[in-house]
């Protein structure tokens, strides 16, 4: 007896194995995570030097490279980049794909240890910082006033507003952007220091020695202990004032006496606005294991009280909310499964006629995507974008084996067995088919659990969700389905008076004429099989030319209702001519995209303005319409500015331009800058580019401070001396802190504005006072100008100009790197290489592996389907429908339809393809084998086994293409993912299902094996 005879006998117990999957998967769907993409570990590792006051050459030599030396020797880093501007060194480790994050800190916390004693005196400790996950905050709430200053601002939300956030679950961090926390500023009046004899050593002296906080201790009795302190600190505003600097015969000079002493912020070069007006932002960061939307709901409820209890005059409002992208993703998603199953239901009712038989395959559908949720449980997968992609794609195939069975019982039906024994008997025949179909199907999937990289941590899920489907409708369709039809259905007459047998009648007329048309184009097919071959190859041949001519990139720009605007500014601009650009920007901006809100980050050496565009159904254009439309209106527009538009990344571990082509050499900066002007323009004229800069710049204006050593030494001076005095004067770096009201601020004194308008100013400065006489800076300094680099980068160690940009419209990520790579073969010297950062690296990487999944899926269908049928010709009959399949679905995307590419999506759709169609060609094959083995010849049989399953290919591809219809046509949030891969799935399906029904049956007659001679040699040699 075969198995499923079993469950049509015992049908209670087909209705408790279909229920346990309902329930549990029920109670594993409650449990499940929900998140914008599989976990992935994309971890960054930031080290931060401050060395007040240093020039670009200085912070390069001095600190980041010994510090990048030691970073280096860390294990898990993908790539090291630096950025030595003045007075910060900033370094960046981007670590591998999935790397222990923490454990990767910790090993770069030691080695940056280790080199701490190089690090000149007067730099501040590096401060390391970790990023996991999302390369920009899950949200911004901005807060802004026109009646209190931003350090007023800064000071209540650390105190009020940060704690309420922090303490909501899941968020890791909550950071203040923007800020500008309280310092105690003493500006500095040179002409009054040089009149009291003092210079800003003396003054930092001061201040060091005076303001200092003492642990004296406690006294203790027999039976009493008291606890002691000092007044040896300072806490207010008057007590800093009065604090003597200088005492001499008798007079006392005071800190007033020599500067303007106020309660000020402790940085004004960074300004952030939100809606054009400044404040501050509180950027929430999501921890690594936390559920986004969960977690953002939190801070949305949290929000409400914060707003309420923010005092008069303070505005608060939530600038970018990440959750908005994700929500609107999921419930397109969504909406697109509910279009998919009335579809799929529509076309099986088209085909069978029968409300009984049409019950049947659908209620596969929600219990196999019930039951993939305790698989994905299981596997510790979450829902998310891809996960549900999955189940969307899932919609077509969880109908396909109920289908058939519903059609072979019916055929049965038609032939005269009654209900119970045309169920058993196609049950019987189905077993092994959906099986293999199954097996097939999850061996597809079997290389891209292997893969690693991007693809491998975002697909692995896609693709084990998607087989967890199939295989929980193959459990279904082997129990339930073949029970429901022998209770269900029953035959139709022609002549019957009831619609639905009247109207499965007319159906099966048109199918039967349909049938003959088919066997009489076969048979003219058959008799010509070398054109078929021919056919074959040349389609073979065919998809090498359409792959290579085909559009390139990592993943299509998803519309994410967000667009960045970033702004390079001229080297010597101040923050207050870049609030005159912004406020330019702004209104263009505002004119042309309309947005709910924009956001304004302005900070040494990058403006970035963020454009949260109105939900989807609220506007005409998508984003990258509007990410074009600005960067039209903002070249040229804004003199001293050099704007760029674009968009974050679509996929998760990327951050900055979507083109970031690195040049390296162990060159000098000058030398490498000439070469990658020449690069530069020589790309900026291909115009594949909207956008194309480098970060290397020869345009900074730079005054050097020549010290007459020998006038110096005449004077009794040393460099010590005058380097400390000028730094005083011009760094701005702490000495020291104070509290107030329980926190502590930094001192910082520096010249005031007005004494270091303009260079010839600093020669008036004191460096010294030598017998009660003041020396001025240009009793030993001369000053001359000269011109460096804003910045000095380095890749990898090397020397390095990163080429940043954003391609043309209709230009792709692979079409812009291939013209680069060409470009640097032609014009970079000898000694020079190329790199990639960010998105472009990321596409590099993950291009290479996804060939090799396409060969290993090959390998391992193959090996499963010669398993299945103890052949090793059988499998290539079935498989040469995969190729068809592939280059019907490549000719799409090389004609760009719909803005189509190769990627990301595109590619694992190409991967899902191969098991889809392999499908029929196993019904084709299993039929012909049969038919053979009871004594038909092979011609004779492959046309039976064709015309009888005729049908269910039809109806399984019509429900498969038909229902991935909703992806083809989608649109609002994550649309462009979904038509990615909608695409290769209908049009591969479509057109490789029409070479199955014609290319399979010719190899067949070519390769086949005869089973009927095979069968009479085995009798006749297993004879005495």
């Amino acid at each position: 007896m075969n198995f499923t005879d079993i469950f049509i006998r015992r049908p209670v117990l087909a209705t408790v194995v279909s229920l346990v999957i309902l329930v549990v998967g029920l109670r594993s769907f409650s449990s499940l995570q929900v998140l914008e993409y599989p976990k992935t570990e994309n971890g960054v590792v930031t080290v931060t030097t401050t060395y007040p006051g240093a020039d670009p050459d200085s912070i390069a030599g001095f600190i980041t490279t010994p510090l990048e030396a030691a970073i280096a020797q860390a294990d898990g880093i993908d790539y090291l980049t630096s950025s030595s501007q003045s007075g910060v060194s900033t370094i960046t480790a981007v670590l591998r794909q999935n790397y222990d994050t923490s454990k990767a800190a910790a090993e770069i916390n030691i080695k940056v240890n280790s080199v701490l004693n190089q690090l000149p005196t007067g730099s501040q400790l590096p401060s390391i910082t970790v990023s996991v996950g999302q390369t920009i905050d899950a949200m911004y709430i901005g807060f802004s006033s026109t009646r209190l200053d931003r350090n007023q601002i800064t000071d209540y939300v650390q105190r009020v507003v940060v704690p309420q956030i922090q303490a909501v679950p899941g968020v890791q961090t909550a950071e203040i952007r923007g800020a500008q926390y309280f310092s105690l500023r003493a500006w500095l009046d040179p002409k009054k220091l040089a009149a009291y004899g003092l210079t800003a050593t003396d003054v930092q002296k001061a201040l060091a020695e005076n303001d200092y906080i003492s642990a004296v201790g406690n006294t203790k009795g027999e039976w009493v202990q008291v606890t002691l302190t000092s007044t040896t600190n300072l806490h207010s505003l008057r007590e800093f004032r009065d604090l003597v600097v200088k005492q001499a015969g008798g007079a006392i000079v005071r800190l007033r006496d020599v500067a303007t002493v106020t309660l000020g912020a402790d940085n004004y070069d960074e300004r952030v606005a939100f809606d054009g007006v400044g404040g501050v932002f509180v950027g929430v960061q999501i921890a690594p294991s936390a559920n986004l939307l969960s977690v953002i709901g939190g801070v949305k409820r949290v929000f409400p009280r914060i707003r309420a209890q923010l005092p008069e005059g303070l505005r608060a409002a939530i600038v970018y909310d990440s959750t908005s992208f994700v929500n609107a993703s999921i419930h397109e998603v969504a909406s697109t499964l509910i279009e998919a199953v009335v579809i799929v239901v529509l076309v099986i009712f088209a085909f069978l006629g029968s409300p009984r038989s049409v019950v049947i395959p659908i209620l596969a559908i929600p219990l196999s995507i019930i039951g993939t949720f305790m698989i994905m449980l299981a596997l510790h997968f979450s829902i998310n974008l891809l996960t549900l992609l999955a189940l969307v794609l899932a919609i077509g195939l969880v109908v396909d084996d109920a289908i058939i069975v519903v059609e072979n019982v019916n055929r049965h039906l038609a032939e005269g067995k009654p209900p119970l024994s045309a169920a058993l008997v196609a049950a019987r025949e189905l077993g092994a088919p959906i099986i293999a179909m199954t097996v097939v199907l999850l061996a597809v999937f079997v290389p891209i659990g292997f893969q690693g990289g991007l693809t491998g941590a975002l697909f692995v899920e896609f693709a084990f969700t998607l087989a967890g489907t199939v295989t929980v409708s193959a459990v279904i369709a082997l129990t339930l389905s073949p029970m429901m039809c022998s209770r269900m259905l029953r035959p139709h007459q022609g002549d019957g008076a009831h619609w639905e047998d009247r109207l499965v009648h007319a159906i099966d007329a048109r199918f039967d004429r349909l049938r003959g048309w088919y066997q009489r184009k076969l048979e003219r097919s058959l008799a010509y099989t070398p054109v078929t071959a021919v056919t074959v190859l040349v389609v073979l041949a065919s998809i090498y030319f359409l792959a290579t001519h085909s559009k390139s990139e990592l993943a299509p720009q998803e519309d994410q209702g967000f667009v960045l605007l970033q702004a390079k500014s001229a080297p010597d601009a101040t923050l207050q001519t870049k609030v005159d650009y912004f406020n330019e920007v702004y209104r263009i901006a505002t004119r042309l995209a309309h947005p709910a809100h924009v956001f304004h980050i302005d900070a040494p050496g990058v403006s970035i303005t963020g454009l949260n565009l109105p939900p989807w159904n609220d506007r005409k254009r998508n984003a990258t319409e509007l990410q074009q439309r600005l960067q039209q209106a903002m070249n040229g527009a804004i003199a001293g500015q050099r704007i760029v538009a674009f968009q974050p990344p679509s996929l998760p571990g990327a951050f900055g331009l979507p083109l970031q082509f690195v040049i390296k050499t162990t060159d000098p900066p000058l030398r490498l800058n000439a070469v990658s002007q020449k690069f530069l323009a020589d790309a900026r004229a291909s115009g594949k580019f909207a956008f194309l800069d480098t970060d290397l710049k020869y345009d900074l204006p730079q005054s050097v401070i020549v010290i007459d050593r020998d006038k110096a030494a005449q004077l009794g001076l040393t460099m010590s001396q005058v380097g400390a005095a000028m730094s005083g004067m011009l760094g701005g770096g702490y000495v020291n802190y104070f509290s107030m009201d329980t926190r502590s601020y930094k001192v910082i004194p520096q010249v005031q504005r007005i004494s270091r308008l303009n260079v010839q100013q600093l020669l008036d400065y004191p460096i010294a006072t030598i017998g009660g006489v003041s020396i001025p800076l240009s009793t030993i300094a001369t000053i001359r100008t000269e011109t460096v680099p804003e910045t000095l980068n380095h890749f990898q160690q090397q020397t390095a100009a990163t080429i940043s940009g954003v391609m043309a419209p209709g230009v792709s990520l692979g079409e812009a790197l291939q013209y680069l790579r060409g470009l640097a073969g032609r014009v970079l010297p000898q000694g020079y290489s190329v790199d990639y950062a960010g998105q472009a690296r990321q596409y590099v990487q993950e291009s290479s592996g996804m060939l090799a999944t396409f060969g290993f899926a090959i390998i391992i269908v193959f090996l499963a389907l010669a398993a299945l049928f103890e052949s090793f010709r059988d499998p290539l009959v079935i498989m040469i429908s995969v190729p068809m399949s592939i280059a019907g679905a490549l000719l799409f995307i090389a004609l760009g339809v719909g803005g189509a590419s190769l990627n990301i999506y595109t590619e694992v759709g190409l991967v899902t393809l191969m098991g889809l169609i392999s499908k029929h060609g196993i019904l084709i094959v299993e039929v012909a084998n049969k038919e053979q083995q009871q004594g038909r010849s092979k011609y004779e049989a492959i046309v039976i086994a064709a015309c009888t399953r005729l049908r269910p290919i039809l109806m399984t591809t019509a429900a498969m293409v038909l229902g991935v219809l909703p992806l083809v046509f989608a649109g609002g949030a994550g649309a462009a993912s979904r038509y990615a891969i909608g695409l290769v799935i209908s049009t591969g399906l479509a057109i490789g299902t029409l070479f199955t029904l014609f290319v399979v049956p010719g190899v067949y007659m070519l390769i086949g094996a005869n089973r009927f001679e095979l069968a009479e040699t085995a009798s006749t040699s297993g004879g005495p």
